[in-house]
């Protein structure tokens, strides 16, 4: 194939970096023949970490970088200092053209600042929000934003909800995404002040499906396809999701084990159980683009394990082949 989806991954970001980064990547190229990653890192450790593995040779390609960007460092004197970071390198392969996206499990405020420095925001986006895929009870929906704006302005909401409209209709396939915003009820005179001044903007937006207020115990019923919010909000819903997975999982597993009967059941039940939990693992997601930047970037979690870089991979093909950034800046431009 002379013609791949190439993207720049930080080898070396991320609590499991470089073992979980580089099993990913190797893991993503086995599946698709449509992608090229560029494992940006030490060189002689990648490479060490890729030569257990099996996969297409021209399909990875490994770019040194002399240092790293720690998750504690200051990230815009980080970006400034270490030019020949792994995280830095990487996301010039973005602005220069080389690559299509970017991954990384690395510092989540480097990113953002050099996402923003380096890659560019779009003409007319504000403040690019960072916008993951949750489950639902209906499939998933985007929770926009999650981490990147915590002092957000109603304009800003606004746009968030237009670029995620744009997301989840081009890339997940749902014609007319349902919008709303978090709130604390139903009724539109609710909320604090950026949700009441928000509210009506969004209500007399002609771009977007929107239907309302949200509370956040039906988000994961899925009754909003787009779930506008400021980061602070987000990033607390994002994290209760992840920590009542987390629990309710472990008293399952817990309560199957409690007797013979029960563990009888459990066998009986698995398969269908284990399939069941499988739609609410956030890994099967993938990673948080970024969204209203000229290039795609994503992030995932530190924490990462091979499946979410796998996954964060695989989702820039479609990103890529579907232009979004190019829609994003068409649908900016036009207001």
């Amino acid at each position: 194939m002379s013609e791949y989806i190439k993207v720049a991954v930080d080898a070396m970001g991320g609590d499991n970096a470089p073992r979980e980064i580089v099993k990913g990547a190797v893991e993503a190229v086995n599946e698709s023949r449509k992608v090229k990653v560029c494992l940006v890192g030490v060189k002689e450790t990648v490479e060490k970490e890729l030569s257990g593995y099996t996969y297409p040779r021209e399909q990875i390609e490994v770019i040194h970088a002399s240092e790293v960007i720690e998750t504690a460092e200051p990230p815009v004197m980080a970006i400034r200092k270490k030019k020949d970071s792994s995280l830095v390198k990487a996301l010039n392969l973005v602005k220069d053209g080389t690559c299509n996206a970017y991954v990384s499990a690395g510092s989540t405020g480097a990113t953002l600042v050099g996402g923003q420095v380096i890659v560019g925001r779009i003409k007319g986006v504000e403040r690019p929000p960072l916008a993951p895929l949750i489950p639902t009870a209906t499939g998933c929906s985007l929770l926009i934003d999650c981490g990147a704006n915590v002092d957000a302005r109603p304009s800003h909401l606004v746009q968030f909800a237009k670029m995620g409209s744009i997301y989840m209709e081009n890339v997940m396939g749902i014609r007319n995404p349902k919008v709303g915003i978090v709130n604390i009820g139903a009724e539109e005179e609710k909320g604090n002040a950026l949700v009441k001044e928000t509210f009506p903007l969004l209500k007399n937006c002609p771009d977007i499906n929107f239907i309302g207020s949200v509370e956040a115990r039906d988000i994961p019923a899925g009754v909003a396809d787009v779930v506008v919010c400021e980061a602070f909000v987000g990033n607390v819903i994002l994290k209760t999701y992840e920590g009542v997975g987390a629990t309710l999982i472990s008293k399952v597993k817990e309560g199957m084990m409690t007797s013979l009967r029960s563990k009888i059941g459990a066998l009986l039940v698995k398969p269908a159980l284990k399939q069941t939990l499988k739609a609410f693992d956030l890994e099967q997601y993938g990673g948080a683009p970024m969204l209203g930047l000229k290039g795609l970037v994503v992030k995932t979690h530190g924490s990462s394990k091979s499946i979410e870089i796998k996954n964060s991979i695989l989702q820039c093909i479609t990103f890529t082949e579907q232009e979004i950034s190019e829609k994003i800046r068409r649908a900016l431009v036009s207001e």
